[in-house]
C-alpha cells in the first residue's frame, strides 16, 4: 500500500493530476498507520505483522 501510494504521488506530480496526488497521499498515510500498528504487535486484518 505504501509503494502504491508513492507511485501515485510521483505520477500525480509528474502528470500534474491533483486527484492522483491526493489518493497517493492517503494511501501512504494508511499504509504507514497499518505498518506501525503491525510493528507494535497489534493484529491487523487477522495478521500479527503487516508487510
Amino acid at each position: 500500500m505504501i509503494v502504491l501510494g508513492v507511485i501515485l504521488l510521483i505520477v500525480g506530480f509528474v502528470i500534474g493530476f491533483p486527484i492522483l496526488w491526493t489518493i497517493g497521499m492517503i494511501l501512504v498515510v494508511i499504509g504507514l498507520v497499518l505498518w506501525v500498528a503491525g510493528a507494535v504487535g497489534h493484529t491487523v486484518g487477522g495478521r500479527r505483522h503487516y508487510f
